[in-house]
């Protein structure tokens, strides 16, 4: 298992990310695609224009493998974890063609592989013990999106799973 960051030199528009995770997604060895970025929230959550709509043009829902997935963050950074280093000239390629401004690819470890203790406090033993190992680290408790986990199934078997 291995994990490289993309680093576009500018913020996605929402129809450059959907390009770049479909083809990311189309990838044999790719398991699974962080994104971070700014965060285009539906609402002001502080200040005095609390509760104020909050009208991105780039908060939109886009399409990825055939999932809708709501952006709430304008994509500035993906963490990619792969099964092995066989396509991550592919990947360079991708970029290549979506990125004509520019990006860097390092290789590297981004996420957490195992529980940590807070992990433990916030959950409990049991939960942490039940959880997939796949998931450990991927949201922030104190997130203020309702979901802020898609996920994406490789395959028609995982699919079928993912809707039950």
């Amino acid at each position: 298992m291995i994990e490289i960051e993309v680093f576009p030199h500018r913020y996605l528009k929402a129809k450059t990310t959907e390009k770049f995770l479909n083809e990311a997604y189309s990838l044999n060895t790719v398991e699974r695609v962080i994104i971070h970025g700014e965060p285009l929230p539906k609402t002001i959550y502080y200040g005095p224009a609390r509760g104020t709509p909050v009208n991105h043009p780039e908060r939109k829902e886009i399409n990825v493998h055939g999932v809708p997935v709501e952006l709430t963050v304008m994509a500035g950074r993906f963490w990619i974890t792969l099964k092995d280093d066989s396509e991550l000239d592919k990947i360079e390629e991708i970029c290549k063609s979506l990125f004509p401004y520019g990006y860097n690819i390092k290789v590297g470890k981004f996420t957490k592989n195992k529980a940590t203790v807070s992990d433990y406090i916030k959950y409990g033993e049991k939960l942490v013990n039940m959880m997939d190992k796949t998931m450990i680290g991927l949201t922030d408790p104190r997130s203020k999106y309702k979901s802020s986990v898609k996920i994406i199934p490789k395959d028609k078997k995982e699919e079928n799973n993912c809707k039950n």
